[in-house]
């Protein structure tokens, strides 16, 4: 939620800080990331254009939700100290999620599949309902499974037996094409076609190394310092350098996971130590991006 306080209410006690944003020459404005307990405020202005950003103004940008809370107990705006803050989809409200969306999709069952063996595990309604990291309710199994992967084809998912399991994590991702807020794209990226900054793609994950290579088509290739847990398509690669916010791009492809790449070691060394039809006799397990 982004809280707002108009000057009426404002207690002539508390001082304001400037603004949290930095001008530059061109007079527009590169937003910065933001302060503890409102670091949500950079993935809402990530997509946001930079000829709209000329005009308008965010007068909290510099101000953390607990001193926002304690502008408003000073102001006697309990109704605001009261409300709770929204977790998730916030239009959804507190009702189950599948069969919210079941109300507006029709049911495709397909099957849970064990990522290691290929052991059919259960059953489910719809491969849509799932997203890559969450834990999946199987019927009859206690044991946590996660889910690793999805065929929107055959409407199978993958799942794998634990947390922290390797195949929820990849260090290779490509974007769409990137909004860029300030510079379209850095200056830096156009001059090397790399460029080394921090990306996240999940409100409130901590920031992670990286580095961008740039495409002729404006999209981008992501390197991961090291591999991130349940990177997902459709969710958005946020780029960062310093404080300052960079843009965004759709994240539409991933590279193989750990687990792949494991697989991929372990028949690389059998084929090297047994016998061999040739190079390039084994079948590649990374997936064509």
């Amino acid at each position: 939620m982004l809280w707002i306080i108009s000057e009426q209410t404002r207690s002539p006690q508390v001082t304001m800080p400037e603004p949290h944003w930095k001008m530059r020459k061109s007079f527009s404005r590169s937003a910065l990331r933001g302060q503890k307990g409102f670091s949500e405020i950079d993935l809402k202005l990530e997509m946001v254009s930079q000829d709209a950003l000329r005009r308008t103004l965010f007068p909290l940008g510099g101000l953390t939700k607990d001193f926002v809370k304690k502008i408003a107990a000073e102001n006697r705006l309990h109704h605001v100290l009261q409300k709770k803050e929204s977790m998730g989809i916030c239009f959804v409200g507190k009702r189950n999620f599948e069969n919210f969306i079941l109300q507006y999709l029709q049911p495709r069952p397909g099957k849970f599949i064990s990522i290691e063996d290929n052991r059919v595990l259960g059953t489910h309604k719809g491969w849509f309902l799932y997203t890559l990291g969450q834990r999946a309710r199987i019927g009859g199994l206690r044991e946590p499974w996660y889910v690793v992967e999805k065929d929107g084809t055959k409407g199978d998912v993958f799942v794998a037996p634990r947390t922290d399991h390797p195949a929820l994590y990849r260090d290779l991702l490509r974007t769409s094409r990137v909004h860029w807020i300030a510079e379209e794209p850095p200056a830096a990226l156009v001059r090397d076609k790399m460029m080394e900054c921090h990306f996240r793609f999940r409100h409130q994950m901590a920031l992670v190394p990286c580095v961008l290579t740039l495409n002729q088509d404006g999209t981008v290739w992501v390197t991961a310092v090291k591999a991130v847990r349940a990177l997902a398509p459709g969710q958005f690669a946020v780029f960062y350098k310093g404080d300052e916010c960079l843009g965004s791009g759709k994240i539409l492809r991933l590279g193989p996971s750990a687990y792949i790449l494991q697989k991929g070691k372990s028949k690389s060394r059998v084929s090297t130590e047994g016998p061999s039809d040739g190079p390039g006799s084994g079948p590649g397990l990374g997936p064509t991006l």
